[in-house]
C-alpha cells in the first residue's frame, strides 16, 4: 500500500473507531441507553469517514480525483465553517466535546492533504465532487423523511419538517419559506466549495 493510501486507511480507521466509541457515549452516558436518532452519522462532517477507505484502495484514476475533490473542496468547507459556529460541537460530556473539536480539525487537515493529492483540479474532477455531495443530500434527505417519525433526525440540516437553523440562513426564514431556504443553503454550500476548488486550481497553477 502507497504512503497515500496507508494516510486515508489510518484516519479512516480512526474516524470509525472515534465515531463508535462517541455513538456508544451519547447512547449509555448521556441518555440512558436509548439511541438518538439526531447523532445517526451521516452529516457533511461525516462522509469523509465513509469516503476514506474507497479513497485507500480505489485504482480508478478519475474516481479518485472525484474522492480527493470531494475531501479539498466540500471537507475542507464544512471543517472550517464549524468553526464559525461552535455551539452545536459542545455536549453534556466533556471527552465528547473535546472529540468534536478535534474531529473537525482532522477534517481541514484532510482537505488540506487531499488538496494537496489532488492530480486533477479540473471542473470535470469538481462536477464528479459535486456529484457525490448530491447524492448525499439525496441519501441524507431518504433518512429523513424515512426515520423521523421515530424521533428528531435533520441529516445534512435539510429535513423540510424541521426549519433550518445553521448560521447565516435561519435568517432566511423571514422572506423565504423553508424549503426554498433549505435549498438555497445546498446551493450555497456547492459555491462554496466551487470557490476552494477555484482556489486549489489557482495555487496548482503558480506552481
Amino acid at each position: 500500500m502507497m504512503r497515500e493510501q496507508k494516510v486515508f486507511f489510518m484516519v479512516g480507521t480512526g474516524f470509525v473507531i472515534s465515531e463508535i466509541w462517541k455513538q456508544l457515549c451519547l447512547t449509555f452516558v448521556l441518555h440512558g441507553g436509548e439511541y438518538q436518532w439526531w447523532y445517526f452519522p451521516f452529516q457533511l462532517c461525516s462522509i469523509p469517514m465513509y469516503l476514506c477507505f474507497p479513497l485507500a484502495f480505489a485504482k480508478g484514476k478519475q474516481l479518485r480525483n472525484c474522492l480527493l475533490a470531494f475531501l479539498a473542496d466540500f471537507t475542507l468547507l464544512s471543517g472550517t465553517i464549524a468553526f464559525l459556529d461552535t455551539s452545536g460541537m459542545y455536549y453534556g460530556y466533556t471527552p465528547l466535546t473535546l472529540h468534536s473539536f478535534l474531529w473537525h480539525v482532522v477534517l481541514i487537515l484532510l482537505g488540506i492533504y487531499a488538496g494537496t493529492r489532488c492530480r486533477d483540479l479540473s471542473i470535470r474532477s469538481f462536477l464528479g465532487a459535486a456529484g457525490i455531495y448530491a447524492a448525499c443530500c439525496v441519501l441524507a434527505e431518504v433518512f429523513n423523511l424515512c426515520f423521523d417519525r421515530f424521533d428528531i433526525i435533520n441529516m445534512f440540516y435539510i429535513n423540510p419538517h424541521y426549519y433550518m437553523g445553521q448560521l447565516g440562513f435561519r435568517e432566511l426564514l423571514a422572506f423565504l419559506p423553508n424549503r426554498a431556504v433549505i435549498m438555497s443553503y445546498i446551493l450555497a454550500t456547492i459555491f462554496g466549495a466551487a470557490l476552494l476548488h477555484a482556489g486549489w486550481y489557482g495555487v496548482r497553477s503558480r506552481k
